[in-house]
């Protein structure tokens, strides 16, 4: 590993990686909950054409990029909000149309090879500059920043638009922010997982998180925590394997999910098990079976073999809680506040 370090390219590759995979996940998770997981390549195809633009005139394609990006987010936002067309119509347009003017610009410039290209559209982090990580850098900062100041606000819009205009939000408001955050992300991004693949790791993080979180904000540290780790970890094995670190992301995202649902659904067999078995228990606690009750909300646990049995109608639930020097310790799930 000291020697990985040592070496410049793979020193901001790595530093890229960490930017990647803290701020998609951030910005996916609310992509998520207003059901507009695909925006993300939609916005990436009408970036591969500020990308095109860029290398035409000689300017730096990371800019016209961004500026192509945030333009087709915020108009397909305008459309959408309009009501002229159905969202999944602008993005259709802003997909096919941005991929082939991308197409038709690069073919007109001698200074991209096809190789130059697949770089931008499945990542090539390996040749990110200095000067392209100082710009992912600063947007990266705006987007988490911003994405972690306004997120009560994004999870009510999200989840009930009229209810948030009811309360007096600027839904609309709100809606071009985080579209403009997802064009942003998505720029960041491409030189690392590719404009084609960015939406995977804004979406399969969150898909895992959820699958271990038990609120809205535990769900967010658990996304980005494995957005960070599927980076990384991609960013090391395609060096050592001689592969596109964008795939090999991806890839190692998508091994994770699969890892963590059988996990999941291997826990969830087991505590349906052990509920059945509470549900047989036919011990009948009361203030004289013998064993300890413990005050608990509004009823009484009573501990009985190391654990903790809750009357339920006409059986017994076995609770979570283990009994720990005389103690009774249950998980509690916590709420996420949607407004301050």
């Amino acid at each position: 590993m000291s020697d990985l370090l040592s070496l410049d390219f793979m020193r901001q590759a790595l530093i890229a990686a960490v930017l990647v995979g803290l701020a998609a996940p951030l910005v996916g998770a609310f992509l998520v909950q207003r059901r507009m997981s695909l925006i993300g390549d939609g916005i990436g195809h009408v970036a591969l054409a500020g990308v095109a633009v860029g290398i035409l005139t000689g300017s730096m394609p990371v800019l016209t990029a961004l500026a192509a990006a945030v333009a087709a987010a915020v108009g397909v936002e305008l459309i959408r909000a309009a009501g002229r067309t159905s969202g999944d119509i602008a993005l259709a347009v802003m997909f096919y149309g941005g991929i082939a003017l991308g197409v038709v610009l690069i073919s007109k410039s001698s200074a991209t090879s096809p190789g130059n290209l697949t770089g931008y559209l499945f990542g090539a982090i390996l040749t990110t500059s200095r000067a392209d990580i100082v710009v992912f850098a600063v947007l990266a900062v705006v987007v988490v920043g911003v994405t972690w100041v306004l997120r009560h606000r994004f999870f009510a819009v999200a989840n009930d638009e009229e209810y948030a205009r009811a309360v007096g939000l600027p839904v609309m408001g709100y809606n071009i922010a985080l579209s403009v955050l997802t064009a942003v992300t998505v720029v960041v991004s491409m030189r690392v997982v590719g404009l084609l693949l960015i939406t995977a790791l804004m979406i399969i993080p969150n898909a895992t998180a959820q699958l271990v979180s038990r609120s809205f904000r535990s769900s967010l540290a658990w996304a980005s925590l494995i957005g960070v780790a599927s980076s990384v970890s991609g960013v090391i094995a395609s060096f050592y394997a001689e592969t596109p670190s964008g795939g090999t992301i991806v890839l190692l995202a998508i091994a994770t999910f699969l890892v963590v649902s059988v996990i999941s659904g291997l826990v969830t067999r087991a505590k349906r098990a052990a509920h059945e078995r509470a549900e047989r228990h036919e011990h009948e606690h009361g203030p004289v079976c013998g064993h300890p009750a413990i005050p608990h909300q509004d009823h009484v646990d009573y501990l009985h073999d190391g654990h903790r049995h809750a009357p339920h109608a006409d059986h017994y639930d076995e609770h979570d809680g283990h009994a720990h020097d005389g103690h009774t310790h249950a998980p509690h799930q916590d709420t996420e506040e949607v407004s301050r």
